[in-house]
């Protein structure tokens, strides 16, 4: 296990060199040459850095934007961080970085692993692979049409041009399908240089095919067609689907922590709280007497009415709330910026309680066979299992959301409803960023425009900006899109 903490701070070393957060560091960098360019590179020592590259995505910036814009959290009404960020009104700069170490440091290493001629690593490529299909969807449902076909060719690294996102996607795919026979070769075994699965090949296959169905699903509205046919024909493999967490965990030693954390304890932010508890999400769990509340939140002991109180903001409304206390997220979520517990939070790419909930929309829809209501109760209890909420049945049995709204459904839409509105609450917190993807794919569950928005009355954010360093670095670029634009797959107005 030591082992993997060596790895995990080698290749958070380097990703880190790049990555700068929302703390308004800069540096002068032209992400357009390629910084990973060596005569010969040992592809088991790319894996770590790959895997971390994706996480401190996933788990910092990607995190702040998806449980913002999800509305798990809000603005702290002390603080002035994410301001911005609650008001609909990002700046290109604050993509530079989470575009960088997808582009300059995840996909760059997974396709050097990839186009290794070293013999026996056919595990290791199956993973890369798998890493780059991963990758290319942050990508492309974050941005919309993104550097594809040039995006890694030496000869054209300066302007890459900009791919459909169709085309994307059936990259992702192409890459998916690449990795299973790779993954199941007897190979040498990546073991502790794996930070997901260290090397269970098992697990990987597991996860491929559980991000196949993602992939086939974020279809469901544009393509349901090939949706279908996709989830039917990966069904006739009799496909295993995870059954715990794909994630990457930490610790509480320098350069090894949680990546939100890190940076909220960083001489830069000070520790100072800028995200607290939004009340979308918090009165959603609150209705449904939901046990897991008290675990994605912190609770405080109120000097007026000394009990354990947890307490929200309507989202974007920190003006009206100047110098009120304001409960935070967990430290199991990573979120509370002065509890160093924080540190150890995981950083989830794919979650047991997703991977049920993915399955019983697939049943739900008539994609695929299986026991729709099984799969959703699984769901539940694989988050109450998660958060350390206990035994679900009486929350399932009794809760508005639980299992009666799956069985009260009588429609296809009605169904999905239920099992994604489940979905958002098991993710709050770790999932931010695929919470919010899924209600713009879906509209479910029904969020407000935030208080402090500056864009058009009941428009909100469906994208993410292009970065500025694509603006001033390649002639390629293909302009600016607003934020409240849908992406391909997306609904128009969730």
């Amino acid at each position: 296990m030591k082992r993997k903490y060596k790895n995990l701070k080698r290749a958070l070393f380097i990703v880190l060199v790049a990555a700068f957060g929302f703390s308004g560091c800069k540096k002068i960098l032209d992400v357009n040459q390629n910084p990973n360019n060596p005569d010969h590179a040992d592809p088991t020592l790319l894996l770590p850095t790959t895997q971390a590259a994706i996480s401190q995505v996933v788990g910092n910036s990607f995190q702040v934007f998806g449980n913002m814009w999800a509305q798990y959290w809000t603005q702290s009404p002390v603080a002035s961080q994410y301001k911005s960020i609650d008001q609909y009104a990002p700046v290109a700069t604050n993509f530079d970085n989470p575009w960088l170490n997808l582009y300059r440091v995840a996909l760059v290493n997974a396709d050097l692993i990839t186009k290794s001629h070293e013999a026996g690593l056919e595990n290791v490529k199956g993973i890369a692979y798998l890493m780059k299909a991963y990758s290319y969807q942050l990508a492309t449902d974050a941005f919309g049409d993104v550097p594809l076909s040039q995006a890694l060719q030496p000869s054209v690294y300066q302007n890459p041009k900009y791919d459909a996102q169709q085309l994307v996607y059936d990259s992702i795919f192409m890459y998916i399908k690449k990795a299973l026979p790779l993954l199941n070769a007897n190979a040498v075994s990546p073991g502790t240089q794996d930070m997901i699965f260290q090397g269970d090949m098992t697990k990987w296959v597991a996860f491929a095919n559980t991000l196949e169905l993602r992939a086939y699903l974020r279809l469901s509205n544009i393509d349901p067609n090939t949706a279908k046919a996709g989830i039917a024909a990966l069904y006739q493999t009799n496909p295993t689907f995870l059954t715990e967490d794909a994630s990457i965990t930490y610790t509480s030693t320098g350069g090894n922590e949680n990546p939100f954390y890190n940076e909220a304890a960083s001489p830069t932010l000070g520790k100072i709280q800028n995200v607290v508890a939004s009340s979308t999400a918090v009165n959603a769990f609150t209705q449904n007497n939901d046990p897991r509340l008290a675990k994605f939140y912190s609770l405080f002991i109120d000097k007026v009415n000394p009990v354990d109180s947890l307490v929200s903001i309507p989202q974007g409304s920190y003006l009206s709330y100047v110098n009120k206390k304001v409960s935070t997220p967990s430290p199991l979520v990573g979120g509370k910026a002065d509890d160093p517990t924080s540190a150890t939070a995981p950083v989830k790419l794919l979650s047991a309680a997703e991977s049920y909930f993915l399955q019983a929309e697939a049943v739900a829809r008539g994609w695929a066979a299986g026991n729709a209501a099984s799969l959703y109760t699984q769901g539940i209890q694989a988050s109450f299992d998660a958060t350390g909420a206990g035994d679900a049945t009486t929350y399932i049995a009794t809760a508005p959301d639980g299992l009666q709204a799956l069985t009260a459904a009588a429609t296809v839409n009605a169904k999905v409803k239920a099992i994604i509105t489940q979905k958002y609450y098991a993710m709050c917190g770790f999932q931010g960023f695929e919470a919010w993807t899924e209600w713009r794919r879906t509209g479910y569950p029904k969020l407000n425009p935030s208080a402090a928005t500056t864009i058009a009355a009941g428009q909100m954010p469906l994208r993410m900006l292009y970065p500025n360093t694509e603006l001033t670095s390649n002639l390629n670029y293909p302009g600016t899109i607003p934020i409240y634009t849908h992406v391909w797959w997306g609904l128009q107005n969730p």
